[in-house]
């Protein structure tokens, strides 16, 4: 695991000597990646520059030092990730006369690049990884990111200069770039607490689509070519509603415990200390499980716990640990010290992201890193086989409200709208005594307000997506731009390919929030600590294996993830299986009432200063603020989101 960066220089303007110390520079932001070994290659005719920080894992002799360079002298890499198969690709390129010097899988890759080219090689491994591939033979770079969008990759063009890395810091560092903020993307990440790809916060800089290499020509400034997709989503979703398994559950279910066991075993390949994250939920259980059942040691898990009970999944985990077997260490962190990360998030994330899980995300992979440099997770399982209560919620909630006459709907709306909030609060709050509704929680406005959002969307795409948006009116009224006030379009989002509800939820998932809100969240907290997080869910078999299920496989009886949890039945008893989800989340609602926080983000929200910058509309903000602190709103999300993006402002606009 590992931080890449580099830069290719059109014009030739820059001597080496510039061009090594610019890329040294953009590296060195990525240190935390790869706190192990810098290296930098530049070649001054071609104009190109490659940095890199490494991780040490796989061969942690220098021999697996990056830039590498192929045998045959036409490539060179830098890249981020791990190739699991690179044993088997090793042996076969070895019958075909390929000799090593190391023990890396950076070296294996090279060989693949070299026999097969880039779109066969593509087909061929995997992994996770981010790829920068230098072509001496054809004067261009390819940038490669894999299939799911573990690994982020950034780039930009700003004259003649194209830029990349894996976080935006690095690309920071090149004197060329330039901060400017895109405000089509400040409206996205206001809807979603994140910004989705292929769009970043600044102008003319993005992301690397998942299942994408980008090729640029050295000797052709003037095209800037479109990515090229080699693993799509969409095409894999579309051909699997044709096929779907006929075959009977039984079978099904061990064909999936094979292919589960390889995933995880390939992943427990490390020449450094490795464990897992346990939060007591059925997937990082069931990873967890067979990783114990393949391991000649107890396998060292993890747990974060917190002190209100409603957040609190140690116990759950602790449970599991002890059925299994595992070496367990888990922390009970006090609401001050998990507080106390909060300032220092925009470092982490470099762009504005407000998932609030980002705190328990950080401390749990902090913790970890005192004794593992590895860890598996079970993040990728929701999306594959069905694990959100939307997914049964959503489709529901359309039936019995979205297929009404569009007058009935009207009118409906109306009268909700007029109902005062605090008569909803007062309302909600008389029925949570009554011993109703107790999943409301404290932001019962925002979810009325959410309730009236959905009410007059005209296709289930549409639907599901208003779902996902954490602001759906208040963003409207949030931005102070006139072009920022008209609604989020659906940009980048294919049309309706499936009348299969759950198909398209999925899809929708698999292809956004897994890779842009929770890939993003992992990786940022691991690699802040410089720990490698892997993913058995998110190896690409599993996937496609799970979209030729058919959906009886996933839901059953109002509950997601039949067939894992029927899996893991084999590992754990029905006591610790059969539990209500939970997301892994804090208090948030009471921590921005506490002493410590509300003076940080009351300096954050300060009316003036939101007036100066002209992105928010700070009266509203300020009301809000106030209501909130005095508890007469639950609008603890949206204030959270304004925050995350003031905090981010305050560090990277402002100096």
């Amino acid at each position: 695991m590992c931080g890449i960066a580099g830069f290719v220089d059109f014009r030739k303007a820059m001597s080496q000597g510039q061009m090594e110390v610019i890329a040294g520079q953009m590296a060195l932001t990525l240190s935390h990646r790869g706190p192990n070994h810098q290296g930098v290659w530049v070649d001054e005719k071609r104009g190109v520059a490659l940095s890199h920080r490494r991780l040490s894992i796989i061969d942690c002799s220098p021999l697996g030092q990056q830039p590498m360079h192929s045998r045959c002298e036409r490539y060179t890499i830098i890249y981020n990730g791990e190739i699991y198969n690179f044993k088997t690709l090793r042996t076969q390129l070895s019958r075909l006369g390929y000799s090593y010097k190391s023990h890396s899988d950076t070296e294996v890759l090279l060989s693949a690049f070299s026999q097969w080219g880039v779109p066969i090689t593509l087909e061929q491994i995997n992994g996770m990884f981010a790829i920068a591939l230098y072509d001496h033979k054809e004067a261009c770079l390819y940038l490669i990111r894999d299939r799911m969008g573990q690994k982020p990759l950034y780039y930009a063009r700003f004259g003649s200069y194209f830029l990349f890395a894996s976080e935006l810091k690095a690309l920071l560092a090149h004197p060329n770039f330039e901060k400017k903020i895109d405000h089509h993307s400040l409206r996205f990440y206001t809807r979603y607490n994140y910004v989705p790809t292929p769009r970043s916060i600044y102008c003319n800089t993005f992301k690397l689509s998942q299942g994408h290499y980008l090729k640029i020509s050295l000797d052709e400034e003037d095209e800037f070519p479109a990515p090229v997709c080699y693993w799509s989503h969409q095409r894999l979703a579309l051909l699997q509603q044709h096929c779907l398994r006929q075959d009977s559950f039984d079978s099904v279910q061990q064909e999936l415990h094979d292919l589960l066991k390889t995933a995880v075993s390939m992943r427990m390949v490390s020449d450094v200390p490795l464990g897992a994250f346990l939060s007591g939920g059925i997937d990082s259980s069931l990873v967890v499980a067979l990783m114990q059942a393949q391991a000649t040691t107890a396998v060292k898990t993890f747990t974060i716990g917190f002190e209100d009970p409603a957040f609190n999944e140690a116990n759950e985990a602790r449970a599991v640990a002890q059925h299994l077997g595992t070496d367990h260490t888990e922390l009970y962190l006090s609401s001050h010290e998990a507080q106390a990360v909060i300032p220092d998030l925009p470092t982490v994330y470099d762009e504005p992201f407000a998932d609030s899980s980002q705190i328990p995300t950080f401390l749990v992979a902090k913790l970890a890193r005192q004794q593992v440099t590895v860890a598996l997770s079970g993040d990728g399982g929701d999306e594959s086989f069905a694990g959100y209560a939307r997914y049964v919620m959503a489709p529901q909630l359309w039936s019995r409200f979205m297929t009404k006459p569009k007058l009935l709907k009207k009118v409906l709306t109306k009268l909700i709208a007029c109902f005062p909030k605090v008569g909803w609060q007062f309302a909600f709050r008389l029925l949570n005594q009554l011993g109703f509704y107790r999943s409301v929680g404290p932001d019962v406005n925002s979810k009325i307000e959410r309730f009236l959002s959905i009410l007059n969307c005209d296709t289930f795409k549409q639907f599901y997506l208003e779902l996902l948006s954490v602001n759906p009116c208040w963003q409207r009224l949030l931005l102070v731009d006139e072009e920022n006030n008209k609604s989020v379009d659906q940009e980048g989002i294919p049309q309706q390919f499936s009348t299969d509800r759950l198909s398209q939820m999925l899809w929708l998932d698999t292809f956004y929030y897994l890779p842009d809100d929770i890939l993003t969240k992992v990786d940022r907290a691991t690699m802040s600590v410089s720990l490698e997080m892997r993913s058995p869910f998110l190896d690409y078999r599993v996937v496609e294996f799970a979209w030729a299920l058919p959906e009886v496989f996933k839901l059953q009886r109002q509950s997601g993830k039949r067939i894992l949890k029927s899996l893991l039945s084999h590992y754990l008893p029905a006591v610790l299986i059969d539990r209500p989800k939970r997301g892994f989340g804090i208090p948030l609602h009471n921590w921005l009432r506490s002493p410590g926080l509300r003076s940080w983000a009351g300096d954050l929200l300060n009316v003036p200063m939101l007036r100066r910058q002209g992105f928010f509309n700070p009266d509203l903000i300020s009301q809000t603020w106030k209501e909130y602190q005095s508890g007469r709103n639950g609008q603890s999300s949206l204030l959270w989101n304004v925050l995350m993006f003031q905090a981010w402002y305050s560090q990277y606009m402002q100096t």
